[in-house]
């Protein structure tokens, strides 16, 4: 990942959507092609969206304007439009719009509720605008769902879809909330749903601003857990954390805490069956946390034509492990193999073993030596009582995730390694509630091939690893 070239722009980028309203109004389109979502503008009382970039992800498209004249071609078909009139033309026939047309710095917006109208002729098929919650589906781009009273008794509700999905979980007391950003759910016959189940009574589904999401309602705290590759999400009951002095991340369920070390409560992973390491975390007690960033179809930087950077992300988190481990520092990798995990799941991994450090690796093939970061954070963290902003979670711990990556600085610089220390909203760093560090590894001498070098990476892991131990009872203490 280009974290060096990218760290200024993203900051400002963080910096204005901070200063935005948290709910800026999107919409969000699903297709066989991608599913995304673009920001909505309101002009004269009504909403407008960029045609092209609508049509952008969905095949070869190109626009050019001639003072208030736009034409738009999308696989070589036409569509003309002028600013201000609402009659339009695509592929030679005449289309009236529900609001004039907008030019506006060569960009060519249409009034969103004539997008059905407009995208059923350019792209030749099916086009279904929910206009009220802003969901655009072409196609056959659907995702259904049913759910029923789990087998294992009437604690639990069983949601069965027909693709994968992998949406956010948030829990408050008596609710647990799924919010489906990227994935076109839809809703069954009734948005209502009720269970025979004096545990969990009922559900409801909802869309809005470009999301759909389903609430569960109990009795009880609720978690959720994933299976049959993402398709099956069942809702059961959540297991009771100890008391500890500590405050969990708020939206993620309590887990219990190492028996080995109490420590505060934080968040219940949610991996699908083909993530391993969660069996393992309850039972155990790590000092480190080594999380080999990007994985499965995920492959982060292309560092060559035949070297990506979930692979150099893999084989150093190993030889990192070799070197904690030695030096006493129980050490936890996140992923041991081709494994695909989500932000979040990175962070409730993380979270739930409360380590006295989180260490993210990332490998890049610009600039040279090592890149240290820590979190940005976003304006407007909200805690809620006993529960952290999920977004912020790491706030407390910022302090010493700077001084950390310091003393690994001081540490590379001996090493005659080049380093700098930087700060970026990377994710999931922002959400960890330990000190938490970046780690991105770029060429030295031999370009990329120097990133496989293992006398390169044993350089770096032993000049991080004695950073770490020197630094072990500060970052012990904020346990």
């Amino acid at each position: 990942m280009r974290l060096a070239a990218r760290a200024v722009a993203i900051f400002l980028a963080c910096t204005l959507l901070a200063a935005t309203p948290p709910e800026s109004r999107k919409i969000t389109v699903y297709s066989a092609a991608a599913n995304y979502s673009l920001p909505v503008s309101t002009l004269g009382g009504q909403d407008y969206v960029g045609l092209l970039e609508i049509l952008d992800p969905l095949g070869a498209v190109s626009a050019t304007s001639n003072r208030s004249r736009w034409i738009l071609r999308f696989n070589n078909a036409p569509a003309e439009f002028n600013s201000g009139s609402r009659s339009a033309r695509v592929r030679g026939e005449a289309v009236e719009l529900s609001a004039p047309f907008q030019l506006q710095g060569g960009r060519g917006l249409v009034p969103l509720a004539s997008l059905s109208a407009l995208l059923s002729r350019i792209l030749g098929g099916p086009v279904n605008l929910h206009q009220a919650s802003r969901r655009l589906f072409i196609g056959n781009a659907a995702v259904h769902f049913t759910a029923a009273v789990g087998r294992a008794g009437r604690s639990e509700v069983v949601f069965n879809f027909t693709s994968p999905v992998n949406p956010m979980i948030a829990t408050e007391p008596g609710k647990l909330r799924m919010v489906f950003n990227h994935e076109p759910v839809l809703s069954p016959a009734s948005p209502r749903l009720s269970f025979e189940s004096k545990e969990i009574p009922s559900a409801t589904y909802e869309e809005e601003n470009g999301t759909a999401e389903i609430t569960v309602n109990g009795n009880f705290p609720l978690m959720a857990s994933f299976s049959n590759d993402g398709r099956t999400i069942t809702v059961g009951p959540a297991p009771q954390a100890p008391q500890a002095s500590g405050r969990p991340a708020a939206g993620t369920s309590p887990a219990p805490a190492p028996a080995t070390s109490p420590a505060p409560a934080a968040a219940v992973p949610q991996p699908s069956t083909a993530v391993q390491p969660a069996a393992a975390l309850a039972p155990e007690a790590y000092f480190a946390v080594v999380d080999a960033s990007h994985g499965g179809n995920d492959p982060g930087e292309a560092l060559s034509s035949t070297l990506a950077e979930k692979d150099v992300t893999l084989a150093f988190a190993g030889r990192l492990r070799l070197e904690l481990e030695s030096r006493g520092l129980r050490t936890l990798l996140l992923r041991e193999g081709n494994a695909n995990l989500s932000l979040d799941q990175r962070a409730n991994l993380t979270n739930v073993t409360h380590p006295a450090i989180y260490l993210c690796l990332h490998a890049s093939s610009l600039g040279e030596g090592v890149r240290l970061y820590t979190a940005v954070l976003p304006a407007g963290g909200d805690d809620n009582g006993p529960f952290l902003d999920w977004k912020t979670a790491q706030s407390s711990f910022l302090s010493l995730s700077q001084t950390t990556a310091s003393t690994l600085a001081e540490g590379l610089k001996q090493q005659h390694i080049p380093v700098r220390v930087l700060m970026a909203p990377l994710r999931p760093l922002n959400n960890v509630i330990a000190p938490a560090v970046a780690v991105e590894i770029s060429p030295m001498e031999g370009g990329t091939n120097s990133l496989t070098s293992t006398d390169y990476q044993a350089s770096i892991a032993s000049s991080l690893a004695a950073g770490i131990l020197s630094l072990r009872d500060k970052l012990g203490a904020g346990r």
